[in-house]
């Protein structure tokens, strides 16, 4: 368990220092994924777990942060996905806005559509390297749970996003903020 964290600790504060924590509560226990299940920032990890079937909150709280950890292994960094792409063995596929991908993309990348959708579960190999891109990497964690509860086992999140890419990869690729 983390030093810092224990029962006690706010959600707010939980969310800060982990923040896959509410899609690891979700999926673990159903808690915090839409209005009946949710939570307050000022709730305390303890109080939670109280009105959920009294769960025991130290368990909890070390099943978050294992959770977590498994989120860390979902995701890329850059330069390794860079390499992949470059060799020919991943799949870029965009996450974000309409907007922000012909704001700026990556050229071998694909924008997410319901459509693409569709054709990517009727028909792309559940085994090849799908790396999943949004703007810094918040999202594209969900994106990626998303694909391998459907069965695709090879599936990662870019870590930090297109930011990051342009930052450690092509830094002539413009960066941007969303307002």
């Amino acid at each position: 368990m983390t030093a810092t964290l224990s029962p006690d600790v706010t959600m707010q504060e939980l969310l800060q220092a982990l923040p896959g924590a509410q899609r690891a509560l979700f999926r673990l226990h159903h808690i915090g994924g839409c209005a009946s299940c949710g939570f307050r920032p000022d709730e305390t990890l303890a109080e939670v777990c109280a009105r959920n079937d009294a769960l025991d909150p130290v368990a909890v709280l070390a099943q978050i942060e294992l959770a977590c950890a498994e989120d860390a292994r979902m995701l890329m960094e850059p330069r390794d996905a860079a390499v992949a792409v470059h060799d020919g063995g991943a799949r870029l596929l965009d996450i974000r806005t309409r907007e922000e991908f012909d704001a700026v993309h990556l050229p071998q990348s694909q924008h997410f559509t319901q459509d693409l959708l569709q054709a990517i579960m009727a028909g792309w190999p559940k085994d090849d390297l799908l790396i999943l891109i949004d703007h810094q990497g918040a999202r594209s964690l969900d994106a990626a749970a998303y694909f391998a509860g459907h069965g695709f086992t090879n599936v990662r999140g870019l870590r930090g996003g297109i930011d990051a890419w342009s930052l450690e990869v092509d830094p002539t690729l413009p960066r941007y903020t969303v307002e």
